[in-house]
């Protein structure tokens, strides 16, 4: 008898478990809008849940499962979100009707870093960037490029020395040694050779950065419930390393603009006048203090983005470059005749001359979009333009970048690594929202000059001076690594790195 109600109360609990976790699958086929088959607690996202396959990788997947199709409907874990695959309807979303999606849709606490531009939600977003997008602009970034060229510079005489001892780099970690330092010097006024006490935090940083914690899925199970329990994504220790490091600095300069033109000191002059509004964006009166915190949440955002996804766009680059000698020495022989006409100096100035160089760096960025997906939320019911769809208040949409941009629709081939694709006429010629990995509309990537900027600058410099080959260990079929936060290679790109007085 004892066996009998055991095996009663299993069957009700299994089946009150499986009814919780499938509750919302019927949410898309009762509106008529087609996806792929959900599965019980996963939803769509299995794969990536269980650390089997980038998330990036899996919604390029369900983006080429639906050829036909303007959206989809997906479950991430249990929650019903909406696809976007037409690029009129996602200009919609994304520039046209941008007020009804200003949420990024990421919420945890403010007090653990979440006051940062990347995760603030839309009205804290709004004041943040009325107040940081001068930090951007080009006047700012000429100001603070001295910083990046004696980066530049270091990283150069770096190479070429381990250079005397071998040729086969790691090209990702090694890129990443000119972020590191380029990225301490333009946002926190801190020179490379001061950073060895700091390395072990960082490195928690990168370990954030490549072994994401399952905080991502526990808020797309129950979005909201992070910040609701005032809990961060965040590790603590990365917490109370930038929370520290911004305390130190602010103290160093006694609080003022030192006259470094670094980050640290244009987000000081903004300090001095206390709390912004979003008045740009509109009439709410939504204000928001510059803060130490406030400060410590944008110094973590600009490390993050400013140090890894440059040093993994400048990686894969290098890899395109090894694989494609035509075009390493068609880019080579650009460089030597911009610096050459600019007097043997690679200036601000001369940055801007490198065309060529600009469109290698697209095309990487085309087949290598490091930010996957694209997301923002609903703040009130949306009516899809076009459709009878009504997408529901608080409802996540996602955008895939890769998805995009290796639609043959809108680029032919789009396996082969061919920079042409971006001459102002193959450009006119496609859809604007065909690419995307800065993102779009108002709420696009506020550093992408800077990153620009800083990786096009190392590329230039490193070709003056040294070729890229491919090494017996270059894999010509690079997989994405499964369990990082961003876009980046499994394994690392091992490459041939060899001076060219060498190759002469």
């Amino acid at each position: 008898m004892l066996l009998f109600y055991l095996t009663i109360g299993l069957t009700v609990l299994v089946s009150a478990l499986y009814y919780y976790f499938t509750r919302t699958f019927n949410y898309w086929k009762s509106r008529n809008v087609p996806g792929p088959e959900p599965t019980i607690f996963f939803g769509n996202m299995k794969e990536s849940a269980l650390r089997r396959k980038n998330k990036g990788v899996e919604m390029q997947e369900i983006y080429e499962m639906f050829p036909n199709e303007k959206v989809v409907g997906i479950y991430r874990m249990t929650t019903p979100c909406l696809l976007i695959r037409d690029l009129d309807i996602l200009k919609h979303i994304f520039v046209k009707d941008f007020e009804v999606f200003t949420d990024r849709g990421v919420e945890f606490s403010k007090q653990g870093l979440g006051q940062n531009l990347f995760h603030a939600d839309g009205e804290t977003w709004r004041a943040l960037r009325n107040r940081f997008t001068p930090i951007f602009t080009s006047g700012k970034l000429k100001s603070m490029y001295y910083l990046m060229h004696t980066g530049a510079n270091q990283f150069l005489d770096y190479v070429a020395t381990e250079c005397q001892s071998k040729k086969e780099f790691e090209v990702h970690s090694l890129v990443q040694t000119y972020t590191l330092s380029t990225i301490s010097a333009c946002a926190f006024g801190v020179n490379f050779d001061c950073l060895s006490d700091k390395l072990e935090a960082l490195k928690l940083v990168d370990k954030f950065i490549s072994e994401p914690s399952f905080a991502n899925e526990l808020d797309m199970m129950y979005p909201g419930l992070l910040a609701s329990l005032n809990l961060s994504i965040i590790p603590t220790p990365i917490q109370k390393f930038f929370k520290f490091l911004v305390d130190d600095i602010i103290a160093q300069r006694n609080g003022k603009p030192s006259g470094r033109h670094d980050f640290m000191d244009l987000i000081l002059e903004l300090r001095e006048l206390g709390e912004v509004n979003n008045a740009k964006f509109g009439n709410s009166a939504a204000t928001v203090e510059i803060t130490d915190d406030v400060i410590a949440a944008q110094a973590f955002v600009f490390y993050v983005a400013g140090y890894e996804t440059s040093a993994t766009t400048m990686a894969y680059l290098m890899y395109q470059l090894a694989l494609n000698q035509d075009v390493q020495d068609k880019l080579r022989a650009e460089v030597d005749a911009v610096i050459e006409a600019h007097n043997g100096e690679v200036t601000y100035e001369t940055m801007k001359d490198m065309k060529y160089l600009n469109k290698v760096f697209d095309e990487t960025l085309r087949m290598y979009s490091i930010v996957e997906p694209l997301q923002r939320r609903a703040i009130k019911d949306y009516k899809v333009p076009g459709t009878d769809l009504v997408i529901e208040k608080n409802t996540t949409v996602l955008i895939s970048p890769r998805g995009i941009q290796y639609d043959e629709k809108y680029y032919p081939k789009p396996e082969v690594f061919n920079p042409d694709r971006f001459d102002a006429d193959e450009v006119g010629k496609r859809h604007p929202c065909a690419y995307l990995p800065f993102g779009l509309g108002p709420r696009n990537c506020i550093g992408m000059r800077f990153a620009r900027l800083q990786s096009q600058l190392c590329i230039a410099m490193m070709l003056s001076k040294f070729i890229v080959e491919p090494s017996k260990n270059t894999d010509r079929n690079l997989k994405v690594a499964p369990d990082r936060f961003i876009i980046g290679p499994d394994g690392g790109i091992p490459l041939n790195v060899i001076p060219r007085k060498l190759k002469a």
